[in-house]
């Protein structure tokens, strides 16, 4: 491994199960995609709200009391990667039908799966990993284009 071209294409940010997680995640990739060079980058946005929904699963669904999720962002010049980790039980599912979930909520994974490329679930011990991909324009910056600290969480 290089760390001067590895370590610049992966971000990892671990959050607490507050509140004001989900809203850190967003900065945190936010960041990290200005980072890259991809401030700009049409899709960007799609990143963010789908870490956000990530975030927001993990939060609800999969992070026990006292514990926390790991945001991990990867970047290799073609695809962004968002990878979310929690210790939770359960098999994250897109709910199909309107009668399935609450009215306003249990549509993250929809989302999701509608803006991402590619999407999935891994097993960690404990827990679980959900995932998301974007592919990037061929004439999008290498990682490590800008620079700067990463915001406050």
């Amino acid at each position: 491994m290089n760390a001067q071209t590895e370590l610049a294409r992966q971000r990892d940010q671990f959050y607490g199960r507050d509140r004001r997680s989900v809203p850190a995640a967003r900065r945190f990739t936010e960041w990290s995609l200005a980072y890259w060079g991809l401030a700009g980058w049409r899709r960007a946005e799609d990143v963010t709200l789908c870490v956000s929904e990530l975030a927001t699963n993990a939060l609800v669904h999969g992070v026990p009391p006292g514990r926390g999720f790991l945001l991990q962002l990867r970047y290799d010049g073609t695809v962004v990667r968002a990878e979310v980790h929690d210790s939770g039980t359960g098999v994250p599912r897109v709910a199909e039908d309107a009668g399935e979930d609450e009215a306003e909520g249990g549509r993250g994974l929809l989302l999701v799966s509608s803006l991402a490329d590619k999407w999935g679930v891994g097993q960690r011990a404990p827990g679980k990993l959900v995932w998301c991909e974007f592919v990037t324009p061929r004439t999008a910056p290498r990682a490590g284009g800008q620079h700067g600290g990463p915001p406050s969480t």
